[in-house]
């Protein structure tokens, strides 16, 4: 499949090429059109897998048909990475197109500052991509208008619930309607979120791409070491590896401040990233890290979901994440895009257990290797039952299975929203709004998202024409890349 063979305008598609996007990814070929069939949908898939770009691409597909200065779509992601790494990949994908973008996140320095963020969501944003709480900073005030809001994508929301951001995200929801299209994307799928999207969706279809398991060009390496060992562990990986950039996962900010610290006195380039740090230096860092000006990074799990690094070669886990699932998401930092990395964690004693969920959770035991020669005896692995199956290439093991995805007529099956006339899956029809949309019967898909046999589903086609490209890109032949945003 080709994203040419999708229902797309010829400016989506000029913006795909220059990106050098030719083939979906999973998640991008099965959420592209339920989205752009109006359903509802709940989408748990892994990191680096695409979902960035699966609902970009049909979002900003369906806005470039719909007129009018008012905010018409929200996603509401957890951190300010993340909504910079979202707001990138959207204006790529737009380009070609006369559709806008803002990201409204934290942070009282550098161009995304209040006021701007203000006069772009008072002038009414074709797209929105904020984080939770700056902007109910802006909706306390009173400029914000959400009462036309066609989509509301939650995009990491997971993550946002363990934050503590689901007061935040219901009160930022009571200024929508009701009748808008919701999209849910989640690397796990806890109660909590099952919860959430029982509350907020309406029929969801829903969209399961191989959770929890590592990436198939992920090399994972342990070692069985105590704590004093791990720096000089660390340095054995630089001096023997062929090093090209590397994140350096801790748990705590003060372990994060201490390594970089120690690093930095043995001459490594290397900087600091956990929440503690003002925005401008996360930012500037982040650059530097993407553009090969840095080479090291020792970061708590801000960045565990919240940055994409093209080639990263290594991710270590200076010591087991408390959650099996941050573990997939930290290593799956490397190897993105079908590439290859290495992802080595060290295990002291009393993280043995926590490691041994780990690898339950990705069905695999790897290897325990003793300390690099010169450091000493290290601690007696004990086990306890992880997961199954081992080995893998570089005496490291492999882990696992890893990835093998009108509105009243503007869209074919698209929805109404009950605005007069007769509607598709999403006219809710909850007395909101007058018009007689027709309910989908037996909504709730299985795990292929397919979207079934209904005989309610209506079938229109959009009311306007696919606009000719005026740009003065997107020429020449696309390669053969899947979409991974």
């Amino acid at each position: 499949m080709k994203f040419t063979d999708f229902d797309l305008h010829d400016e989506i598609l000029y913006g795909l090429q220059d990106m050098g996007f030719e083939s979906p990814t999973p998640i991008q070929a099965e959420a592209i059109p339920i989205i752009l069939d109006g359903y509802d949908l709940i989408g748990c898939a892994q990191t680096g897998t695409g979902k960035t770009a699966a609902f970009l691409i049909p979002l900003i597909d369906v806005l470039d048909g719909i007129q009018g200065n008012h905010i018409k779509s929200l996603i509401l992601c957890p951190t300010r990475e993340l909504a910079q790494q979202i707001d990138q990949a959207a204006e790529g994908l737009r380009y070609h197109t006369g559709i806008g973008s803002i990201p409204v996140y934290g942070g009282n320095k550098g161009g995304n500052n209040f006021s701007i963020q203000k006069s772009a969501l008072e002038s009414g944003s074709d797209i929105v991509i904020a984080t939770p709480g700056r902007l109910l900073q802006h909706l306390s005030l009173g400029y914000v208008d959400l009462s036309q809001l066609e989509f509301l994508i939650l995009d990491e929301a997971d993550r946002m619930l363990d934050m503590g951001f689901l007061g935040d995200i219901m009160r930022i929801i009571s200024f929508m309607p009701e009748d808008r299209q919701t999209l849910l994307f989640s690397a796990t799928m806890p109660r909590k979120i099952r919860e959430l999207a029982k509350e907020i969706l309406y029929k969801p279809k829903e969209i399961n791409i191989k959770v929890s398991k590592p990436a198939e060009g992920i090399t994972q390496m342990v070692y069985s070491i105590y704590d004093t060992q791990k720096l000089g562990t660390l340095k054995h990986i630089f001096q023997t590896q062929d090093v090209q950039s590397m994140i350096i996962f801790c748990s705590r900010k003060s372990s994060v401040d201490q390594i970089t610290k120690v690093l930095k006195s043995r001459g490594y380039d290397v900087e600091a990233m956990h929440s503690d740090r003002e925005q401008m230096e996360r930012e500037k860092i982040i650059n530097d890290f993407k553009n090969g000006k840095l080479r090291t990074l020792v970061a708590t799990d801000i960045l565990s979901r919240g940055i994409d690094v093209e080639g990263l070669s290594h991710v270590v886990n200076y010591d087991v994440p408390p959650d099996p699932e941050d573990y997939v998401h930290r290593i799956g930092r490397t190897a993105r895009a079908d590439k290859t990395g290495a992802a080595i964690t060290f295990v002291n004693p009393d993280d043995q257990r926590r490691f041994a969920r780990c690898e339950k959770l990705i069905e695999t035991n790897l290897e325990k290797l003793p300390p690099p020669e010169g450091l000493g005896e290290g601690p007696e692995y004990k086990g306890f039952g992880g997961g199954r199956g081992g080995g893998g290439r570089g005496g490291g093991g492999r882990g696992g299975g890893g990835r093998k995805g009108g509105k009243g007529g503007y869209r074919k099956g698209g929805r109404n929203k009950g605005r007069g006339g007769k509607g598709g899956p999403n006219n809710k029809n909850r007395n909101q709004r007058g018009g007689s949309g027709s309910k989908p019967q037996g909504e709730n898909s299985n795990s292929n998202g397919s979207n079934g046999n209904n005989p309610n589903k209506k079938k229109k086609r959009r009311n306007y024409k696919k606009k000719q490209h005026s740009g003065n890109g997107g020429g020449g032949t696309p390669s053969n890349n899947s979409g991974q945003n």
